[in-house]
């Protein structure tokens, strides 16, 4: 398969995690349903981080455009870690990461519109949100907020998002370096998990495979992040496995691309493309299985 390289260095996380934070994307009309307290609250702490905050990606991304490219009435749970095994997560490592991974959950519910569930995952958001350290972040009127919502997919997201901004940015404000990049990394790996899990097989045609690869570059900077602290022994760790996963994304090859004219506006193209093959693809999202389940404690 030949895919249109994407060049793009990871945004400030507030334009696009906080935004698309696993969930988020909204169309132009689709804003125009949001409530007006929840808009104006989004817009102001997005001006906020983008200009404090480290640059990382985002791990929504990948979920926002699955349902932009016709994936809105999947309302498939059983590939998200359920919230039972919450308890079973005791250490830091676990629990920093596996708020990442509840996060991306909690937004996919709010996306793809499946309240109920989103309601169990955001209280167990909640309880793992108090056991690193980001309580302050996460007050119990959001609860009612979300209740008060369940019928509105739009206001939905956009409480998530606040959700996930806020405990980034308590964690950022603490201090808590390492704690976050595993934050990070644990959204990360669930929003690539989900959507490898909703595709279910190599197709050459879909976007879903050409978004996959370009993941390829979001993970370098990803790796470069969790660089800050692997002092860290759990950060070390992670960053031990995300650094085998790249050497997965980095077989995939890349083809010059010839130049081609457009016959209306006379524009001339050209540079470099990916191309990823089944085998490349396979192994790609084997190694995210594996990597994930091994944070979930899931097999």
């Amino acid at each position: 398969m030949i895919m249109k390289r994407k060049h793009f260095l990871i945004t400030p996380i507030v334009a696009t995690m906080i935004l698309t934070s696993c969930g988020g994307g909204n169309t132009e009309g689709e804003e125009e349903m949001l409530t007006s307290a929840d808009t104006i609250k989004t817009e102001t702490q997005t001006e906020q981080v983008t200009e404090t905050f480290f640059q990382v990606p985002s791990p929504g991304e990948m979920l926002t455009f699955i349902k932009m490219v016709g994936g809105k009435n999947n309302k498939n749970t059983t590939f998200l870690n359920s919230p039972d095994n919450q308890k079973n997560y005791t250490d830091n490592k676990s629990k920093a990461l596996n708020f990442g991974i509840y996060s991306c959950d909690l937004s996919y519910c709010s996306i793809f519109e499946i309240g109920s569930e989103a309601l169990k995952y955001f209280k167990t958001v909640k309880q793992l949100g108090d056991q690193i350290g980001v309580s302050a972040a996460i007050q119990p009127e959001v609860l009612k907020r979300l209740e008060n919502n369940l019928g509105n997919p739009d206001s939905l997201s956009v409480i998530t998002d606040d959700v996930y901004f806020s405990s980034f940015q308590n964690l950022e404000d603490s201090k808590q370096g390492p704690t976050l990049s595993l934050v990070v990394a644990g959204g990360w790996i669930e929003s690539l998990h989900i959507a490898t899990s909703l595709l279910t097989k190599f197709d050459a045609k879909s976007p879903i495979v050409e978004r996959l690869a370009d993941q390829k570059y979001t993970l370098d900077n990803l790796v470069e992040f969790l660089k800050k602290y692997q002092s860290d022994a759990g950060v070390a760790e992670v960053l031990t496995q995300f650094t085998d996963l790249q050497a997965e994304f980095n077989k995939i090859g890349e083809k010059d691309v010839a130049a081609a004219s457009d016959k209306s506006k006379n524009i001339l193209g050209g540079g470099k493309e990916l191309a990823i093959t089944d085998v490349e693809y396979n192994s790609i999202v084997a190694k995210i299985k594996t990597i994930r389940n091994s944070y979930t404690l899931t097999k």
